[in-house]
């Protein structure tokens, strides 16, 4: 297969990815009470942009994996400006009592969303370059410890990051980022079997299984990629 070629799965998958983490941007201004704690309501889907993460490296690559995580952060950077700038506009005179409902949902502060990408960047581009590296050091073998040990580190720097950039000077701060951090990494283990039959599926119906034994580890492409 042409190493260039993107095949209509990866693209589905790359869709999937990128829509869930919008979505987690849009869901993630609610706080709901869920077995007794408050969570974003993004946590029902965000820990999903992680899971196809190690879809991703497991199967295409580090380097395909890294372009789609970059993808997704310039997508979301779109998302929210025009967000942003939608919200500056004047409202018409009909609507205007709406206007205040329309910042407090989508009007996210600006240290919320430099918290959120840098987060996200930082998060994603570790976990996929943690599985990569393990895959190797485990032969290929055991998919279940290269998933789950990437999404602790992964989770684990993004709920760091996130929180503290947000939430700095919050009481509890660093009980938020421990829940977070362990309600994600629960997550990925109970859809372990998931990731399981869709590595399998892939690996079959696209005729590639990638170990990156040579690239580039680099956040960006050089010319070594």
């Amino acid at each position: 297969m042409n190493k260039n070629y993107l095949s209509p799965i990866f693209l589905f998958i790359t869709s999937i990815f990128i829509t869930s983490l919008i979505v987690s941007n849009v869901t993630g201004v609610k706080l709901a009470l869920l077995f007794g704690e408050v969570l974003p309501a993004a946590i029902i889907i965000f820990p999903i942009t992680y899971i196809i993460g190690d879809v991703l490296t497991e199967v295409y690559g580090f380097k395909k994996a890294r372009s789609v995580i970059w993808l997704g952060f310039f997508c979301n950077l779109i998302f929210v400006t025009a967000i942003w700038i939608a919200g500056l506009l004047p409202p018409a005179s009909f609507w205007s009592e709406n206007q205040q409902s329309y910042e407090s949902i989508l009007g996210s502060t600006p240290r919320l969303l430099i918290a959120s990408l840098c987060a996200y960047a930082i998060g994603e581009l570790i976990n996929s370059l943690v599985l990569s590296r393990l895959k190797i050091a485990t032969k290929g073998k055991w998919l279940w410890s290269r998933t789950i040990s990437s999404t602790v580190v992964g989770q684990g720097l993004d709920s760091l990051i996130f929180i503290t950039i947000a939430f700095t000077g919050t009481p509890g701060i660093v009980r938020m980022i421990l829940l977070q951090w362990a309600v994600k990494v629960v997550y990925e283990v109970l859809a372990t079997p998931i990731t399981y039959l869709i590595v399998g599926y892939l690996k079959k119906k696209e005729n590639i299984d990638t170990t990156d034994h040579e690239i580039s580890i680099l956040p960006f492409s050089n010319s070594n990629d």
